[in-house]
């Protein structure tokens, strides 16, 4: 069986195309849509992951035509498929995810792409210094990752770390580098918020104020 034709199948036999165009429209017209929300589309391919995750492979050429493919669902595919199979993800592996990042990207795929790089970051050390180096790369979705890729860690989160990141990113106009800069504090507060409260009163001169009104939400 080929895995991709009977996803694509699958998921033709349950378009939706009223809300493919609604979907289509949230996200600013950038992608197309078969119109599935989360739990419908999960539906569509579930039994393909849980066999991959049971084998203890990762299937790079499915991800890949997944990813190629000019639907949105099949991009939120991979994400679903490496967070179910992130164990058996290595840090070799991620050349192929940055790959992900850097094409058809927007925040709706970065947002769950940076917890695979997370785990393995978790998992290998070498990930501490590419992060540093995305958190200073001219595309702004590398930086988005390498700021939120400790999203949920608590208390396994490296501090220093984190402040490095954010620090390489003071001054930066673009919203989506400063929504995350707030999103990483905020979530981090939850476990440390004299951390966070420490952070912004050491650095609120150099923060974008929305950073600082995303990361103050708890504390």
């Amino acid at each position: 069986m080929d895995k991709f034709l009977e996803v694509k199948k699958r998921f033709e036999s349950r378009e939706d195309k009223e809300n493919a165009i609604a979907m289509s429209r949230y996200m600013r017209d950038q992608f197309e849509f078969y119109g599935l929300p989360a739990p419908k589309r999960k539906e569509v391919y579930n039994d393909i992951i849980r066999a991959d995750k049971k084998a203890k492979v990762v299937d790079w050429e499915f991800l890949d035509k997944c990813y190629d493919d000019k639907h949105r669902e099949f991009q939120y595919l991979v994400y679903d498929y490496l967070l179910a199979t992130k164990r058996y993800v290595s840090f070799e592996d991620i050349p192929r995810i940055k790959c992900y990042i850097t094409t058809k990207s927007w925040w709706d795929t970065i947002d769950f792409l940076c917890k695979v790089i997370g785990d393995i970051g978790s998992r290998d050390p070498r990930v501490k210094g590419l992060m540093i180096d995305w958190s200073k790369d001219e595309n702004i979705w590398l930086k988005r990752t390498a700021i939120e890729h400790q999203l949920g860690l608590k208390d396994r989160t490296d501090a220093e770390l984190l402040e490095q990141i954010i620090a390489n990113n003071f001054g930066s106009k673009e919203f989506f580098v400063n929504k995350a800069i707030g999103w990483a504090l905020r979530d981090y507060s939850k476990t440390n918020p004299e951390f966070v409260k420490g952070f912004i009163n050491r650095h609120k001169d150099e923060m974008d104020v929305l950073s600082i009104k995303e990361a103050s939400k708890y504390i």
